[in-house]
């Protein structure tokens, strides 16, 4: 792995803690601004909006800007948007630069993905993602538990400057480590790209992950008061239990991002089943702090362990648009992010209880399971077509070897 993939990994913590540390501060967020914990949780989905939103957005606006350029600016506004939320005096302000920072980080992920996906062998692409991913896990496992621990005794916006600080260390590992990468000789053209949607597989892979993503995060956004209010855990160590979380999620990434590419489909199979079994069972035994503590874990482990995965299928099905690929990446786990609190709320709102979102995640992660089935099926019937041409058919016959290098399950 070239040295900047990892650098981008790192930048990936501080993004990932901001978007995910407000599971730990939802309480507190919801008492301080007079609001209830529900539509504290929407500021999770307008981070992950401003994400959908973002992530395309930013790729086509800085389709032929320098790289590195890029990075540098996308993180520094990002920064500057953990310092307007640490300021925020009421509720509309701290929604809108949740949105500002989602923005940021969106390009940042996309251009960022692209970036890593460029620099490595087709190969070896979910071990890339993988490594970026491993940003978010690192932030599960520290950033998202300190969040939680400063929040309990310095207040909730303590959380949001302390990654307004981690921002801009990464504004400095990316001047100084990123190097210039040229744009390509041949300028990106977005009308060629966007007929990747018309691909059903390219929109069946945004459909699969923005159901794995949100099916665990309907549950993990109302974690916190699951810990404390249903199975009676003492507030002091949501922020532990959350590290589990992180833990499970960094065991989970580098699994994931091992296998991913030579057993693509057999991951995300796995992976979303082990996500819907430990879902279900933390309905069942959520008022167990044994069965709490323990599956806070595994739902890392499985949630992570299928991101690599989902991360290269989106690659290698819209190769052709490698600027729209990352960006559209990214857009479909956020619909997700935006979708599973979303629904978890409406859920609390409805009077099911705390316990009932992870039957609601359960039951977006059975229709991911569906999709992938589905994709599967088309994807079996795509190799038998191409691989009865004739070797005369140079064009199809080359379609096999690009496709099936990173898809064989």
């Amino acid at each position: 792995m070239p040295l900047a993939v990892y650098i981008l990994g790192l930048s990936v913590f501080a993004l990932g803690t901001s978007e995910f540390m407000l599971s730990g501060l939802l309480e507190a967020i919801a008492a301080d601004m007079s609001v209830s914990i529900p539509r504290a949780g929407l500021l999770i989905s307008a981070f992950a909006i401003g994400m959908v939103v973002g992530a395309p957005l930013l790729a086509v606006a800085t389709l032929r800007l320098p790289r590195k350029t890029t990075l540098v600016t996308l993180i520094t506004v990002f920064g500057l948007g953990q310092v307007a939320g640490a300021l925020a005096p009421n509720y509309a302000i701290l929604f809108a630069s949740r949105v500002v920072s989602a923005l940021a980080c969106a390009g940042f992920w996309a251009v960022g993905a692209a970036v890593a996906i460029a620099m490595v062998p087709v190969g070896s692409r979910a071990r890339a993602m993988a490594v970026m991913i491993g940003g978010l896990s690192i932030a599960n496992v520290l950033g998202v538990p300190a969040g939680a621990f400063l929040g309990e005794h310095l207040g909730w916006r303590s959380a949001f400057w302390a990654v307004g600080v981690a921002s801009a260390i990464a504004l400095v590992g990316v001047v100084t480590r990123i190097p210039h990468i040229p744009l390509p000789e041949t300028k990106p053209r977005l009308k060629r790209e966007v007929v990747i949607y018309r691909d059903r597989q390219v929109l069946l892979s945004i459909v699969i992950t923005a159901l794995a993503a949100g099916g665990v995060f309907c549950a993990f956004s109302y974690l916190s008061p699951v810990i404390t209010g249903v199975a009676g855990i003492d507030a002091r160590w949501v922020s532990a239990i959350l590290g589990l979380f992180g833990i499970g999620a960094l065991i989970g990434t580098t699994i994931g991002g091992r296998v991913a590419d030579a057993h693509l489909f057999g991951v995300l199979l796995s992976g979303i089943t082990a996500s819907t079994v430990f879902l279900v069972a933390l309905a069942l035994f959520a008022s167990s702090p044994v069965a709490v503590i323990a599956l806070s874990f595994l739902l890392g482990v499985s949630a992570f362990y299928t991101a690599p995965a989902l991360n290269a299928r989106m690659f290698n099905v819209a190769g052709a648009a490698p600027t729209l690929a990352g960006a559209t990446t990214t857009a479909a786990f956020n619909l997700g992010n935006t979708a599973g609190p979303w629904f978890g709320g409406t859920v609390i709102d409805a009077d099911f209880g705390f316990a009932a979102t992870a039957w609601a995640g359960a039951a977006m992660t059975v229709l991911a399971l569906a999709t992938v089935a589905l994709s599967l099926r088309l994807h079996n019937s795509h190799s038998r077509v191409v691989a009865s041409s004739t070797p005369e058919t140079g064009e199809a016959h080359d379609a096999t070897v690009t496709y099936g290098r990173s898809t064989s399950h």
